[in-house]
């Protein structure tokens, strides 16, 4: 499970870049679609690669630090693209949603653009962020809910 990444993309590029890349793919098809629809001028885009599926191994550890083993395997699909202005933008998501993750890396590659970062981050990475930290508070107060409180009662001082 991914943590939520950080607001701040001050870090450096290689932190913003991680950021935007966690959130893209948690993004849904239809989150992305509907920014997508409010570009006026559409970029053009070239495949460069995929998009395609494939299997990764899911690697685990007893306890958080134990010897690692081999979980199992999960289904990520990928996508490479590359606008008319050079920039490439890459995308990686659970499942195999070839659309989404195409439209992942459009808008990876348009975040790195100056003239578009604004936009991606207002109108995609922003709302993302804010439906990721509500589903956590809304998680954290269902488990809230079932805490059980164990006490000792001592009986007197035999």
């Amino acid at each position: 499970m991914m943590t939520n990444p950080s607001t701040d993309i001050s870090d450096g590029p290689r932190q913003g870049r991680q950021r935007t890349a966690a959130l893209l793919a948690r993004a849904s098809f239809d989150e992305l679609n509907a920014a997508w629809q409010k570009i006026a001028e559409k970029p053009e885009v070239n495949p460069v690669r995929g998009p395609e599926t494939g299997l990764v191994m899911v690697r685990g550890r007893i306890g958080g630090g134990g010897d690692p083993f081999n979980l199992g395997e999960a289904t990520v699909t990928r996508a490479t693209v590359l606008l008319a202005s050079g920039t490439a933008g890459h995308a990686h998501s659970l499942g195999t949603d070839k659309a989404k993750v195409r439209m992942a890396a459009i808008f990876d590659a348009l975040w790195q653009e100056d003239q578009t970062h604004a936009f991606v981050e207002a109108e995609i990475l922003g709302p993302i962020e804010a439906r990721i930290a509500q589903q956590d508070r809304q998680k954290a107060e269902e488990t809230a809910a079932t805490r059980v409180d164990f006490f000792t009662m001592v009986r007197g001082d035999d």
